[in-house]
């Protein structure tokens, strides 16, 4: 009855005409994001987090999500009929449903993604609905030890499973956690990494970095390559899928929906990772493997299953612990913190209206998102026509002057500059920027709660290791370092090669 009640509330602030106004803004901007290779919702979050200030919490949560699923709905659109994946996760949706479309089937391909991505969708938010409140009851009872521990694990986990060495990812980690300690001690005062400027003694704020990062550097690196222009947009033929169809699909729905359920509450994996891997899952297990690169319906149901999936249920850990398990998810983590909204064990019950009316919120928007997609194909193609020395510009304009609205500080933007040149640069020596942005999240955070335990223990740091979960996640932090660093060594011996 709690649940009901609970969802009873959700839909009452999701159905209020601003929410839904604000749903329908998002899903829209994520599904033509998503079609624009380039762009993504990185990017686009980054720039809108400064115009999320004057609304309600609940209205933009609600867009910034709606974006965030909804690029995974518009990413299959290009991969389909261009060959050109608009999001990462859709690179694999490429393989057999730009064959479909050459072989006429563009519609029924682009069907099926539309409707394994509603099915998983929908299981995701409902596996959101029933794990959450567990979740969020189990971590509440965290000591400062179990927490600082639980994070430092997510900071290990995103560090090593992203592309390229372990190295690098957690000397992007660090670099992120220390960028996050610039300003005032909140135990002492005393100020840390200022070099003596009166406009560093708050911090840095969370919005430069991320504009400077994923706006700025992403534009930059954009421009410095080639221009890439889609190629021949293949016919779509006819949308709705036979019977033979709808069965040879309905597995590998539902199979690609809990691979990207699981990895979506992993950190550092996310959708990509999880459309891969169901692809690959359902090509090794498929009756006919041949079949697959030749047009196989079952590899773009699983894989636009899979990341739509992983989407969803990536508010997971964000919303009960406080930890993103991705760039997007700690993009979405900032603009609730900076929005006075403090996402953890407690937010379910503080501000329950903002948690369901998020959950309710995902329900409606996967409907929009099933209604907008199929109808309106020919427009969502046709944006991808659009020059991009024509959209980033007017980007970086809109980013500078979101970003100058908040503080109305010029400092602010001379700081988007320079971490815009420093993502660029990193970029270029192949360092991946989400465990840099993960640890600015989780810097201040895990910082609190190791003092917190260190307090507690009168200065005793055995205090980690006599408690069994704060050693458990310590040593699972070894672990994955063990594991993944033979992996990692082992592809870049073969990118070598």
């Amino acid at each position: 009855m709690d649940a009901l009640h609970s969802l009873a509330l959700g839909f009452q602030v999701a159905s209020s005409p601003l929410n839904l106004f604000y749903c329908l803004i998002g899903v829209s901007l994520g599904t033509l994001i998503g079609i624009l290779p380039g762009v993504g919702p990185l990017l686009t979050i980054a720039m809108l987090i400064p115009l999320t200030f004057g609304m309600p919490p609940e209205s933009s949560v609600i867009m910034l999500a709606g974006i965030y699923y909804g690029a995974s709905y518009g990413g299959s659109t290009a991969a389909i009929l261009v060959n050109l994946p608009g999001e990462p996760s859709s690179v694999v949706t490429c393989i057999d449903g730009h064959q479909m479309a050459r072989q006429g089937r563009g519609g029924v391909a682009l069907a099926i993604a539309a409707i394994g991505s509603f099915v998983a969708g929908s299981i995701g938010t409902a596996l959101i609905v029933l794990c959450a409140p567990i979740l969020q009851q189990w971590v509440i009872n965290f000591s400062p030890a179990d927490y600082a521990s639980l994070i430092f694990m997510a900071l290990i986990a995103t560090a090593t499973l992203v592309q390229g060495s372990v190295l690098n990812g957690i000397g992007m980690a660090l670099l992120g956690v220390l960028i996050g300690l610039v300003g005032m001690d909140p135990m002492t005062g005393a100020s840390r990494f200022t070099f003596g400027s009166l406009d560093l003694m708050e911090g840095i704020d969370f919005v430069v970095v991320a504009i400077g990062v994923f706006a700025v550097a992403e534009i930059v690196q954009t421009l410095d390559e080639k221009e890439s222009r889609p190629g021949e947009v293949a016919a779509t033929g006819s949308i709705w899928p036979s019977l033979a169809d709808l069965k040879a699909s309905c597995l590998p729905i539902l199979r690609g929906t809990g691979i990207g359920a699981l990895f979506g509450v992993l950190p550092g994996t996310g959708p990509t990772i999880s459309s891969i891997a169901a692809y690959f899952f359902e090509r090794r297990i498929a009756r006919d493997p041949s079949r697959f690169g030749h047009g196989a319906i079952e590899g773009v149901a699983a894989a636009e299953s899979a990341n739509n999936a992983a989407a969803q249920t990536g508010f997971i850990p964000t919303m009960t612990m406080g930890i993103p398990g991705s760039a997007t998810m700690a993009m979405l983590l900032g603009a609730l913190m900076m929005n006075g909204v403090n996402p953890g064990p407690n937010m379910i019950a503080q501000r329950p209206e903002l948690f369901w009316g998020l959950i309710a919120s995902m329900w409606i928007g996967n409907l929009m998102l099933l209604i907008l997609n199929l109808p309106l194909i020919g427009m969502w193609v046709k944006i991808l026509r659009v020059p991009y020395r024509w959209l980033f510009p007017a980007i970086l304009v809109f980013s500078a002057l979101g970003l100058y609205s908040l503080n109305l500080r010029a400092f602010d933007l001379y700081l988007m500059l320079g971490f815009g040149v420093g993502g660029y640069l990193l970029a270029r020596l192949r360092c991946e920027p989400v465990p840099f942005i993960i640890g600015i999240i989780l810097g201040p955070m895990l910082e609190e709660h190791f003092r917190r335990a260190m307090v507690i223990s009168q200065g005793d740091p055995s205090v980690f290791v006599t408690s069994w979960l704060s050693l458990l996640f310590l040593v699972l932090s070894v672990l994955i370092v063990l594991l993944m660093t033979p992996r990692k060594r082992l592809r870049a011996e073969a990118a070598a090669a």
